[in-house]
């Protein structure tokens, strides 16, 4: 499989919220090869505390993100650690915007790949949320997007977990004693009910329920910067597709501004992003199709790693979706 990793010099970017971000860079990652007709293209944003290490298992050939057949790319979100982030920024870090990321996301394929339509761009989570923001925003530069366990705009609830996430952070003595409490307050979030009254974890190699939350949920948080979640997390919560110029706050008519087939793919299970927030954006959406996860794993489902039966399903999905 043909791979290529680089950075992107955006230079000094003035951001939606105000305040600049100097010497903004995009570190990437592109599996396969663009076609002659560069129409082959699919965008593969990461999310929330992910680095495209963590999220590249996906791409592999005789499945969705096939790099066979597509040309796949992976740029790293601000403040997420490799990209620009607080922990290898000086100075004090501005407050960055889905909108802010994904504009530049759209530089990277045009100035360095002479790309500017997309045949999909697969999401999930803040992923998926950036996927929402490329429809809206560049209606005729999308074809497809796949929505998996996202939605438009952060929802209250949604908001008010990830608070508890921010006091936690900024609450404890140390880094350290932050980063494992967010691990222990993430698994209670990310992973359903049945999956721990079936004790699920055991199918995963953990010998206790502690056993799972440190080695999987601590040991996942603490190598990240603490200062990176708290600003990509600032991101999630103000993530909305019809806060900008173009729409000024009217979600309905952003979402009916979209030209993209839409597939959104909540789980049943999710505990933040639930189907409900998708079944409410549906009837604004030109060409969108609603198919839930059938999944005890939570938020967990959309990004199924260690879940086969998951992975099937979406990947049966998505190739219907790109085949359409």
């Amino acid at each position: 499989m043909r791979t290529s990793e680089g950075v992107f010099e955006c230079g000094d970017l003035p951001l939606q919220r105000g305040g600049t971000l100097r010497d903004a860079r995009i570190v990437y990652k592109t599996f396969g090869q663009l076609s002659p007709r560069r129409d082959n293209v699919i965008l593969y944003p990461t999310s929330y505390g992910a680095q495209h290490t963590d999220i590249e298992w996906l791409v592999r050939p005789e499945h969705c993100l096939d790099p066979s057949r597509y040309f796949i790319v992976i740029p790293n979100m601000f403040t997420n650690g490799l990209s620009s982030s607080p922990s290898n920024t000086s100075g004090e870090f501005p407050q960055v915007t889905t909108y802010d990321n994904v504009l530049q996301q759209r530089r990277l394929l045009n100035e360095l790949f002479g790309v500017d339509r997309l045949k999909m761009v697969y999401g999930w989570s803040m992923g998926a949320q950036q996927a929402y923001h490329w429809a809206a925003l560049f209606g005729d530069a999308v074809e497809r997007i796949v929505v998996n366990c996202g939605s438009a705009r952060t929802a209250p609830h949604n908001f008010v977990f990830l608070e508890g996430i921010r006091t936690t952070l900024l609450a404890a003595r140390t880094a350290e004693e932050g980063l494992r409490a967010m691990g222990r307050i993430y698994a209670g979030w990310a992973l359903s009910q049945t999956f721990y009254r079936r004790e699920m974890w055991r199918g995963l190699g953990f010998t206790s329920l502690e056993d799972f939350l440190v080695r999987s949920w601590e040991a996942n948080f603490l190598r990240r910067d603490r200062r990176d979640l708290l600003a990509q997390l600032w991101t999630w919560q103000n993530g909305d597709i019809a806060a900008n110029d173009l729409y000024r706050g009217d979600l309905e008519m952003a979402l009916a501004g979209i030209k993209a087939k839409v597939l959104l793919m909540p789980s049943a299970t999710d505990l933040y992003f639930q189907t409900d927030d998708n079944r409410a954006e549906l009837p604004h959406l030109k060409y969108g199709r609603l198919v839930e996860i059938p999944s005890v794993w939570g938020h967990r489902a959309g990004n199924p790693r260690d879940n086969t039966e998951d992975a099937v399903f979406i990947d049966a999905e998505v190739e219907a979706l790109l085949s359409s």
